[in-house]
């Protein structure tokens, strides 16, 4: 059986079509235009589909289903799209209208927790029922999975970790509150964290890089892994401040793993074991639970398009 897998961005669409076993047959993208209304998107996405089956041979009645993973606030029992300040639709309707274009059922939920379905049924979490993944980007996206299923909140507006309060009165967040978890273990923040480092140590190898190689997040690891003080420093730090966001998701799920995705965890071992360490020393009834397992997400690129199909996958199944 055949599956498509949308993930919605800010810049553009990602489509695929998979097998049901989450193997991608062809995927592809188009650009999307600012201002881009919820019928347009439809329209686009459906027929990119449609061009997508043509040219791999498939006709469009072998699609089961498709799924939709998309940024903001996403209502998946009402088929809409709530708020999104990423693609700016409001109350957007988007399986109604993507389902005028389609012959099968369309499901649409929000892109981080689609994400962590699809690492659940495809990727680092495979055959687990508890699962958090956070993912280190621009912001915090964070999705959850318990016993099985994606936890959304009422109206679709939950499993937003990011937004957590990690510190009263701390650093401002995107969000406009204060001291968030997105505002200290967001690759975003880890950026200014440098800044202000390199501020403070300018004849650092901190420094140095920082000014030959740009203001991109591998700066600070390299320098750490060099053994420079300032370095290091920023990245003892950082490593504290997603810790202490992860402790709360798992006071309260303790889920089988935690997964961490977003080029930061492209760091591997280095970064994750140093999180890992941190997290089990504060972690609730540390001394006496097992050992919470943390690991790096494995669907990578492609996270966003395999959790919009293993949610087609899933919903289409419970349809059926």
């Amino acid at each position: 059986m055949i599956y498509a897998g949308v993930d919605v961005g800010g810049m553009s669409i990602k489509c695929c079509l998979a097998t049901e076993e989450g193997k991608i047959i062809t995927k592809g993208s188009f650009v999307t235009k600012e201002g881009i209304t919820c019928a347009e998107m439809a329209e686009q996405t459906a027929s990119y589909i449609k061009t997508l089956a043509k040219n791999a041979g498939i006709e469009e009645k072998e699609i089961v289903s498709v799924g939709m993973g998309t940024p903001g606030t996403v209502d998946g029992k009402k088929g809409m799209i709530v708020y999104s300040n990423n693609i700016k639709l409001d109350h957007a309707p988007i399986v109604k209208e993507m389902e005028k274009h389609l012959s099968c059922p369309v499901f649409v939920e929000n892109d981080a927790n689609a994400a962590a379905l699809g690492e659940a049924v495809f990727g680092a979490a495979k055959g687990l029922k508890n699962v958090v993944l956070v993912t280190l980007g621009t912001g915090v996206g964070t999705g959850i999975v318990a016993n099985g299923q994606m936890i959304t909140g009422m109206g679709g507006a939950g499993a937003e970790g990011g937004h957590m309060v990690i510190k009263m009165g701390g650093e401002k967040c995107s969000c406009g509150n204060r001291g968030c978890f997105e505002a200290y273990a967001s690759a975003s923040a880890l950026l200014k964290q440098t800044d202000k480092m390199v501020a403070r140590h300018p004849d650092s190898l901190l420094a140095s890089l920082w000014a030959e190689k740009g203001r991109v997040g591998i700066v600070p690891f390299d320098a750490a892994k060099a053994g420079d003080k300032a370095g290091e420093t920023v990245i003892r730090n950082y490593v504290n401040y997603v810790a202490q966001g992860l402790v709360g998701l798992v006071n309260i799920f303790r889920p089988d793993v935690v997964l961490i995705g977003g080029g930061i965890s492209n760091q591997g071992d280095y970064f994750i074991k140093k999180v890992s360490r941190r997290l089990n020393r504060i972690v609730y009834g540390s001394s006496i639970n097992d050992r919470v397992k943390v690991k790096a997400a494995e669907l990578k690129n492609d996270a966003g398009l395999l959790g919009a199909v293993a949610l087609a996958v899933r919903a289409g199944n419970a349809r059926a």
